[in-house]
């Protein structure tokens, strides 16, 4: 296997080709996290990998708590389903606690202050009140605990770490918080700490793959020993190719055909197929270093076009009052076919929004 068929596989595991996903849900399953921190790209990086979804569909996803927005696996936002967010948590969260714990003591939050302003929110949020950051503060305000700057930010995920918050979908614009408890009311699955990572592993692979043990560290944020138990406890689900000097893992899929590459796909800044990787990204595009070069100048948009599996230029999403407009920028030479391809992306995109969207095509 080479480079090419590398980005092949890829984008068969993470589905922007194959078959579309049906909800919310099931994208966010099959991936067991995906990264959200901006909420309408994150949402998009959904649309694009289902079959006719809308925005309003991964709106309604949240609300109801079949789909969770919150801190988990690396100390950053994640989409979660609402019957993964437990178990996961329950692994999770002590090693982003340690890897928080120098900021909470620069903070001054400490196991008192947690306890108290996680009973606070639990008062003021209970009987299925969704409330926003903004109305949280005042919460944390009339209980006499200090959220000024960032003690803000870490009060808020310390309490969804130890799953007592959660998003509670959005209110117009802004997104609330809601009880755990009450947003999934299900308890979900039960896994001891080796059955978690197991599953870790298997949902990465299955989503990602082919993918190396760094890639997945990353990703995860465990430790390589701790992966390469859990990839040793899949026995013969997973395989491994060396290419390069890189060992890839991938899971074990008998009789699969080859996969296709055909297809355009913007992708923003946060989503998997970037951010699921870091000594692999980009494996054998010859546009790896150009990327990498993109995301350090302040000028260049961050979102990153594939064409047929290959980097084809960068793209942003500008959104106002009238509509989105899509501005694309084209690498030299200008694949064949790539105006038609992106217009057939950017009238997928209107759809997803429901909002006019306009297209600016202009070479790098």
């Amino acid at each position: 296997m080479d480079g090419s068929r590398i980005a092949a596989e890829r984008l068969r595991s993470t589905r922007l080709t194959g078959p579309g996903f049906r909800s919310p849900e099931e994208a966010v399953g099959w991936h067991l996290a995906m990264q959200s921190q901006d909420y309408e790209p994150a949402a998009w990086s959904i649309g694009q990998r289902s079959a006719g979804l809308t925005r309003d569909a991964v709106d309604d996803a949240l609300l109801a708590g079949r789909i969770v927005r919150t801190h988990v696996l690396r100390p950053t936002w994640h989409f979660v389903a609402g019957e993964d967010i437990r178990w996961l948590l329950a692994l999770s969260a002590p090693r982003v606690h340690r890897a928080n714990a120098t900021r909470y003591r620069q903070l001054e939050l400490d196991a008192r202050t947690f306890a108290r302003a996680e009973r606070a929110l639990v008062r003021a949020l209970r009987g299925g009140e969704r409330l926003t950051r903004k109305e949280l503060a005042k919460v944390l305000d009339d209980a006499k605990i200090d959220h000024v700057g960032q003690r803000m930010p870490y009060l808020l995920s310390h309490a969804e770490l130890e799953a007592v918050i959660a998003s509670g979908g959005l209110r117009g614009r802004q997104q609330t918080f809601a009880l755990l408890d009450e947003q999934v009311p299900e308890p979900g699955r039960n896994l001891d700490r080796d059955e978690a990572l197991r599953e870790v592993v298997r949902r990465y692979l299955r989503s990602h793959g082919p993918a190396t043990v760094k890639d997945l560290s990353w990703w995860s944020g465990f430790t390589i020993a701790d992966l390469n138990r859990g990839i040793e406890a899949l026995g013969s689900e997973a395989e491994r190719e060396e290419i390069d000097g890189l060992t890839f893992w991938s899971l074990r899929v008998p009789g699969r055909s080859r996969a296709a590459t055909a297809g355009l796909h913007l992708l923003q800044a946060y989503d998997e197929t970037i951010v699921g990787y870091t000594v692999s990204r980009w494996f054998g595009d010859p546009r790896a270093s150009d990327v990498a070069a993109a995301w350090r100048d302040p000028g260049r948009p961050t979102g990153v076009i594939v064409q047929d599996g290959r980097v084809a230029g960068h793209w942003r999403r500008l959104s106002d009052r009238d509509g989105i407009k899509i501005e694309a920028l084209l690498y030299r030479p200008r694949p064949r076919g790539i105006d038609d391809a992106l217009r057939r992306e950017a009238d997928r995109h209107q759809a997803f929004f429901g909002r006019p969207v306009g297209l600016d095509v202009r070479p790098i």
